[in-house]
């Protein structure tokens, strides 16, 4: 029996019981029967093994948007059918079978490739499932606004993968899209804003500290300076030296000067491959950062302790 929240109309009391048996709702201070005759949204079917279940069971799977046709398609048959038929049986199950496969409309011929394209690169970039159903929410609106028209059909892909990575903050930068994609990481950000401009997607600035965890566990920096560079970048947000700068290079930055203080080196070249930026940005938000947040003595301080 479980709690129902609910008051009950009588004495205003919340101590109601549920009687699932009878698909009642009785109150347990005055026995009033506040409903009754409530639907069973359980199975009514029992089933003690796997085969049994897919014998038993009516429905489908759920409803999904990473489907074309949202899921809701059906086969006519098996290939095991067609040994049980004769010539002309066989004959109409083949031209059955063949006029079911076929897509009507040219929405649905755009979105079976597409959807088939966005699992290929989210499955490449190994983005969670909730990031793919967003996605792929996105190119349907696109589709059905007929924002694809004039565009490749991989970019805009790329771009709702882009949106909904953001939106999620999954982070992942133009550069990774562009080499799962194989499009351009310009044509990926211009297309990225126009489908968000058009739809009124709103995103959030990227923040640095998203792409820590990611980021020190490449380089297999312990949690100890990975927790410093999380205070050295909450540090850099207060004193406005992130605005106007890529979050990926002020993050591995603060990864840099996080490893350089727990005694944990890593190059500037280790940290930019990681990043997916240059040595130069490196440097430059490096400096950027000691000078600021007044780290220079610290730094100092470790060179001098590890000499003696």
């Amino acid at each position: 029996m479980t709690s129902y929240i609910k008051k009950c109309p009588d004495c205003a009391s919340i101590n109601l019981i549920v009687k699932e048996e009878r698909g009642e709702v009785i109150c347990r201070d005055c026995g009033l029967v506040i409903e009754e005759k409530m639907i069973d949204m359980g199975q009514e079917w029992r089933e003690f093994d796997s085969d049994q279940a897919g014998k038993r069971r009516r429905t489908g799977a759920p409803i999904t948007v990473t489907k074309f046709d949202q899921g809701l398609g059906t086969s006519i048959g098996t290939d095991a059918d067609i040994y049980r038929l004769g010539g002309k049986s066989k004959d109409k199950y083949m031209r059955l079978q063949k006029w079911q496969q076929r897509i009507s409309t040219a929405i649905e011929r755009n979105l079976k490739l597409a959807l088939a394209e966005l699992k290929r690169v989210s499955s490449y970039l190994k983005l969670p499932h909730s990031v793919i159903e967003d996605s792929s929410e996105i190119y349907r609106n696109a589709v059905q606004r007929g924002l694809v028209r004039g565009r490749s059909m991989e970019s805009v892909v790329a771009g709702a993968l882009y949106a909904a990575c953001r939106r999620h903050e999954v982070p992942r930068t133009l550069d990774e899209l562009a080499i799962a994609s194989g499009i351009d990481k310009k044509e990926i950000g211009r297309t990225y804003r126009f489908i968000t401009r058009e739809l009124g997607i709103r995103i959030l600035p990227s923040n640095p500290v998203d792409y820590l965890p990611r980021f020190s566990s490449a380089l297999k920096l312990n949690a100890e300076t990975q927790s410093k560079a999380v205070e050295i970048l909450e540090q850099a947000q207060e004193q406005e030296l992130t605005s106007g700068r890529g979050p990926t290079g002020i993050a591995a930055a603060a990864l840099y000067v996080a490893a350089l203080i727990n005694n944990e080196k890593r190059t500037q070249r280790e940290v930019a491959d990681v990043a997916g930026v240059t040595e130069v940005t490196i440097r430059n938000r490096y400096k950027e950062l000691i000078k600021e947040l007044g780290l220079e003595e610290k730094l100092k301080s470790k060179v001098s302790e590890n000499k003696k």
